[in-house]
């Protein structure tokens, strides 16, 4: 749909051409969710110092396709952004964006929300925790 922009790609994630792209007359809400990777410790002292994401691009961007279509059915979207990095993400580095504009406020929120849960959850997307001393441990998950 012209209206929803779904991407993977390894680029950084820039936040403005995003807010343009859901940027729409008829909205009076636009909810945003930006991933990030946060900093960590380890409990034996190893520090994070980035993600590494894989996926099975196609199936996945079927996958993020479907998101959009049900969100739209489940809520009245203008426009609509997801778009997720693959490759290695730094600590303090996005990872995912979510955006979504709407007629009112409530429902920009719960669009927003319900995307990056149902993301999280069902997507072929997996994440590797690259450590400071050089070791890496997949993520399983929730």
């Amino acid at each position: 749909m012209e209206h929803d922009w779904v991407q993977l790609h390894s680029d950084p994630i820039d936040i403005g051409p995003v807010l343009e792209f859901v940027t729409d007359v008829g909205a009076g809400g636009i909810c945003f969710f930006l991933g990030t990777t946060r900093t960590q410790t380890h409990a034996d002292g190893r520090d994070l110092i980035r993600l590494d994401y894989d996926a099975y691009a196609e199936m996945a961007l079927r996958q993020m396709r479907e998101l959009a279509a049900e969100a739209r059915q489940r809520w009245p979207i203008k426009r609509l952004a997801i778009l997720h990095r693959t490759g290695p993400v730094g600590v303090g580095e996005p990872s995912v964006i979510i955006a979504v504009s709407t007629p009112h406020r409530a429902d920009a929120f719960e669009a927003c929300r319900w995307i990056i849960d149902t993301l999280k959850q069902q997507v072929t997307i997996w994440k590797k925790e690259v450590w400071s001393t050089g070791d890496a441990t997949w993520v399983e998950p929730k």
